[in-house]
């Protein structure tokens, strides 16, 4: 039985991968960002000497995107920084090294969905951050390490974060309040089921896949608006959603337009995720059972 040493241990996907690892015969050992600071390398890599993993998971992040335009050193900090760090100490212990990166690396120009050797592009600092953290890992640790790309990840009962929740949460949760929402029409995205996005991961490691950037998504793509509209027929809630198109921004922020992914390399390895619909579904089912 492989050991997993795994940072970040309550996020929506972390949780996940706590939870399916049993089937994939991995022992998991989480630490929660309170428990093992990821900036802090001196606790980090005496705790991995400590523990012994044969990988280490990475789920951690810097991600609000608006706060990364505020606080750019934070991001670069926590998804550049310790990301190298990380994988440097794997290097040093000879440990495979697994961290998650982001849609956000491209601008969105290419209109269809983005494979793992398309030219990136960042248009913000949390993307640029997040692409900063990939050729740092990859660049230190090239054999050993798997950057896995994702997009808009929702999951577990209160989201990323209690306070913050996830799209889906946020919308069930406005549309309590309001007979009306505005929801962003012209950014189309390839959304995606934590649970979909751990089963897919611990597969991957189960493999004898190569080390290297991966995209791990459920299939397809919709724009948010679509993605909402799904969410209310799907809850059945007798609201409505106003398609709003915002240039792609946030205030001054940038975000791409188009930034689906495409599962090119995992699913060449037998590796298939479902539908990003099935995908909903099956949450808002797990939700009603929590």
């Amino acid at each position: 039985m492989k050991r997993i040493l795994l940072i970040g241990k309550f996020g929506q996907l972390a949780t996940e991968i706590i939870k399916h690892s049993v089937y994939f015969d991995f022992d998991v050992v989480s630490f929660s960002k309170e428990e093992l600071d990821v900036s802090d390398i001196i606790q980090v890599e005496k705790k991995i000497i400590e523990i012994k993993p044969d990988i280490l998971i990475n789920t951690s992040a810097y991600h609000v995107v608006t706060n990364c335009e505020e606080n750019p050193a934070v991001a670069m900090e926590i998804n550049f920084i310790a990301v190298r760090n990380l994988a440097k100490i794997c290097l040093d212990q000879n440990i495979t090294f697994v961290t998650y990166s982001t849609d956000y690396v491209f601008d969105g120009k290419k209109k269809v969905p983005y494979e793992e050797n398309d030219r990136t592009n960042p248009l913000q600092t949390y993307g640029f951050s997040k692409l900063a953290g990939e050729y740092a890992a990859l660049k230190t640790h090239p054999d050993k390490t798997f950057v896995i790309r994702t997009s808009g990840v929702y999951g577990g009962k209160n989201g990323s974060h209690e306070k913050k929740g996830n799209f889906v949460l946020n919308i069930i949760k406005e549309l309590q309040d309001k007979n009306i929402i505005e929801v962003s029409s012209e950014q189309f995205v390839s959304p995606t089921y934590a649970v979909d996005l751990s089963i897919s991961t611990l597969k991957l490691l189960n493999s004898n896949a190569e080390a290297g950037i991966y995209h791990l998504v459920n299939e397809g793509l919709c724009s948010w608006y679509e993605f909402a509209q799904e969410i209310i027929k799907l809850s059945k809630i007798n609201k409505k959603i106003k398609p709003v198109d915002r240039g792609g921004l946030t205030k001054k922020m940038k975000r791409p337009k188009f930034s689906a992914l495409k599962n090119s390399k995992a699913k060449s390895l037998g590796i298939e995720l479902p539908p990003w619909q099935e995908g909903l579904k099956k949450y808002l089912y797990d939700l009603s059972n929590l």
